[in-house]
């Protein structure tokens, strides 16, 4: 499996503080403000991201909240098929989303909820 990024995945009640922090302290930049979540990339190493997300009532994917790592693979439906073979914990089966992205859900050893996801061809 080749792993293409790393993002890990935070939760807040106050994502204006949130913003302000990761954009003015850290210097990232906001690379995806969608309903109940934030995505922030670095400048200059764009694969560099910090995901934030928020409750709200109208969140584009609420499902990402659950989420403590998300990891961009080559090929989601070979990981997917990896992790029923050796008996993972499935926690939400493989899907595609209506925003381009190819996914499922898989609980790690520690109990975290990792977002395995492709990028899906338009």
């Amino acid at each position: 499996m080749r792993i293409r990024r790393a993002i890990p995945v935070l939760t807040t009640d106050d994502p204006a503080a949130a913003r302000s922090f990761y954009e003015s302290y850290l210097g990232f930049r906001v690379s995806m403000d969608e309903d109940g979540m934030l995505m922030f990339a670095s400048p200059t190493t764009p694969t560099t991201q910090v995901i934030v997300t928020y409750p709200s009532p109208t969140a584009v994917d609420p499902d990402v909240a659950a989420v403590d790592v998300s990891i961009e693979v080559d090929d989601v439906d070979a990981a997917h098929r990896e992790a029923l073979a050796a008996g993972m914990a499935i926690v939400r089966d493989l899907r595609d989303e209506p925003w381009g992205v190819r996914r499922f859900f898989v609980r790690d050893p520690t109990g975290r909820t990792l977002n395995v996801l492709s990028h899906i061809e338009p």
